[in-house]
């Protein structure tokens, strides 16, 4: 049997995080997204070399901070120069369920133009979690309208 180009199990993309403490920011993962986790491997010093983690149907790789790596995590950078984007089947709970694990609100949830209701959150390791439900399916004009409607209404 040939070898599968993308493992099975895999996708085309996967985000990977670098936190302090990787360990711990697995648990908080599992607390407030119901992650599970997938492998660890561990590196000196007891940090995580790279582990993975499952959130609905979606892998999350992530590892401690190791000298040399361009990758930095969040606390490093002095804020996240990414994030997640996750789709929820609740997003108000989602968001209640991080808040109770620990996370920190970023923004409350609410309807928006492009037809989901939509919210963020900030985990305890820097990184931004924008979360949403889809509530609306909306034509490519629709949503150019609303668009357009929400961004008169910030100017000013």
């Amino acid at each position: 049997m040939a070898v599968q180009p993308i493992p099975e199990g895999y996708h085309t993309l996967t985000t990977y995080l670098t936190v302090d403490n990787a360990s711990e920011a697995i648990d908080f993962y599992k607390r407030a997204f119901g992650a599970k986790e997938r492998m660890r491997m561990d590196a000196p010093g007891g940090k995580i070399g790279h582990a993975e983690i499952e959130i609905g149907d979606s892998l999350v790789m992530l590892s401690d901070p190791f000298p040399g790596s361009t990758l930095k995590p969040p606390t490093e950078l002095g804020g996240s120069a990414s994030g997640v984007f996750m789709y929820s089947e609740d997003v108000d709970a989602t968001i209640q369920k991080a808040l109770d694990a620990g996370a920190t609100l970023e923004k409350e949830a609410e309807d928006m133009f492009w037809g989901d209701r939509f919210g963020s959150v900030i985990d305890p390791y820097g990184h931004l979690w924008s979360i949403a439900t889809h509530t609306r399916d909306l034509s490519p004009e629709e949503i150019a309208e609303g668009a357009k409607a929400a961004m008169a209404g910030m100017s000013g």
